[in-house]
């Protein structure tokens, strides 16, 4: 599992810094409910990249959030998180992509006002 680092925007801008999506275990966040993730898939099938939830309503875990990203070209955003249902203990969001070859992933943080 590896921790991600946020890259803040800025208003002169940001060209965004991209690492290999980590396999099975998947990537982690210290969330603030300003980040999100942008998810890069070069690989010739679609992906499936899963934030998983820690809230628990009525002793049931709560479905993770899906969301498809195209073979080849696809480039998605998923985010912001909101803490009381994303965060661990730690304010740590795990995010898992199904498959990792020629994924990229990196974490954007929007700027207070």
């Amino acid at each position: 599992m590896a921790v991600l680092t946020p890259q803040d925007i800025l208003r002169t801008g940001l060209t965004p810094s991209f690492a290999a999506a980590t396999a099975s275990t998947g990537d982690t966040l210290v969330n603030d409910e300003r980040c999100f993730v942008r998810v890069k898939n070069a690989s010739g099938s679609p992906i499936t990249v899963a934030a998983q939830p820690t809230r628990v309503v009525d002793g049931l875990a709560a479905t993770p959030r899906t969301v498809s990203v195209p073979a080849t070209t696809g480039d998605v955003s998923i985010g912001p998180f909101p803490a009381a249902d994303y965060n661990d203990t730690n304010n740590v969001v795990t995010v898992i992509c199904s498959s990792v070859t020629s994924v990229t992933i990196a974490v954007i943080r929007l700027p207070r006002v």
